[in-house]
């Protein structure tokens, strides 16, 4: 597994996971004052109120982003729905609580949002790590 990081203001903690990534901004147009890829740390809870930070932390399609309350009050654990969209172009986005079961019998619980690979060019399969856009991937 690759490197996590995490960044707290006190009430909540952002995670980041980079392999997870797939690079669609999502929290850059969301919050660029919080998060800016080209400084380091690239994230800075504190540009942000925790609600504007969750809300746009739920709007990760890969599930790179992800956050805890620091009270114990863990909002990343609620079972959700599942919904499935199809990104033009790019991944299979399932949002919701799922158990993924891999190839070697080793089994996960993803909640949120999970990328699924659909070009079959990524190097972290079954997930999307991005590879689609080198791919010129359509669909």
């Amino acid at each position: 597994m690759g490197k996590i990081k995490e960044y707290s203001n006190g009430e909540v903690t952002v995670v980041w996971e980079a392999e997870k990534c797939i690079h669609s901004a999502m929290c850059v147009n969301g919050l660029p004052n919080v998060f800016k890829p080209n400084e380091k740390p690239w994230i800075n809870v504190d540009a942000a109120s925790t609600d504007e930070l969750i809300n746009t932390i739920k709007k990760c399609p890969s599930g790179a982003l992800s956050y805890y309350m620091n009270d114990g009050e863990d909002k990343t654990s609620e079972i959700l729905e599942t919904k499935v969209e199809v990104l033009e172009n790019g991944p299979l986005l399932v949002y919701g609580t799922l158990k993924v079961t891999h190839k070697d019998g080793t089994e996960e619980t993803k909640n949120r949002t999970t990328a699924f690979c659909r070009c079959g060019a990524s190097q972290n399969k079954p997930y999307c790590d991005g590879a689609h856009v080198k791919q010129d991937f359509r669909g």
